[in-house]
């Protein structure tokens, strides 16, 4: 028979949150690093470009590239230069809004995002299936 008071929940719920953000952090750092080595791409600058890729225009504004990346906008603008600087995206100003800002990904940005989604795919189920099994299983049933 299991406890259920709200402290015995509350040791579980905690115990679990633990592994979940233990497993993050780990799978996190194996695709930093396989991204970085292999593409020369931080994992915030694949998923700006991954989420540009998936546009119909290839087109964000600042703060829904910064939601999406659960960025704030300092973070975005800067990420947004570094990406410019390597010329993997350009910004553009809103035609509506001229304040409105627009990152947009360049021919290649679209090729080093789709060079890197291998590794990235890769090196996420590897990390996943190497990781705590119970955990990864119970994530993957209610993906």
């Amino acid at each position: 028979m299991t406890d259920d008071t709200p402290r015995a929940k509350g040791f579980r719920d905690d115990h679990l949150w633990r592994r979940v953000t233990a497993l993050h952090a780990r799978v996190e750092q194996k695709l930093s690093t396989a991204l970085q080595r292999g593409h020369g791409l931080g994992l915030s600058e694949y998923r700006a470009l991954g989420d540009l890729a998936a546009n119909p225009k290839s087109e964000l504004r600042m703060q829904e590239l910064a939601d999406g990346l659960g960025l704030n906008q300092s973070s975005v603008t800067r990420l947004a230069g570094r990406l410019e600087t390597a010329g993997l995206t350009v910004r553009d100003l809103c035609a509506d809004d001229r304040r409105g800002v627009y990152a947009v990904l360049t021919e290649a940005g679209r090729k080093r995002y789709e060079d890197a989604r291998g590794t990235y795919e890769s090196v996420l189920g590897e990390a996943l299936d190497a990781e705590d099994a119970g955990l990864v299983k119970a994530l993957r049933a209610v993906g």
